[in-house]
């Protein structure tokens, strides 16, 4: 499978229920002008960025609150660059939910999601 074929697959698989996941495109285009755009969040951010929801404890009032999810796509050889690591880290460290899936049941792990 390509990492596309991989991607397309987890995010309708798993964008039901408590999780809604949105593809990332990222890079850089010329204007008319000729002057470069950046779209995407950042360089280095996952290819689905999305939430999940969880409900809290009675100290929320029993709120259910959106945690935020980044899930870098990968086949089984790919390898993520630095940035992408960075990335990942930085949600991680934030209290989200992030890290990278070579196939729906790693992005079911990384979103805290029963097996299929």
């Amino acid at each position: 499978m390509t990492e596309q074929q991989i991607q397309q697959h987890i995010r309708l698989a798993l964008s039901t229920g408590p999780v809604r996941l949105w593809r990332n495109n990222t890079g850089t285009l010329l204007d008319r002008q000729g002057r470069p755009v950046q779209f995407g969040l950042c360089k280095g951010s996952s290819d689905l960025i999305g939430l999940r929801t969880i409900t809290v404890g009675p100290e929320h009032l029993d709120q259910r609150l959106a945690v935020f999810a980044a899930v870098e796509v990968k086949t089984a050889t790919g390898r993520a660059t630095s940035e992408q690591l960075a990335f990942i880290e930085q949600v991680q460290a934030m209290g989200g939910w992030a890290g990278i899936a070579r196939s729906e049941e790693d992005a079911r792990g990384i979103l805290q999601l029963p097996q299929a």
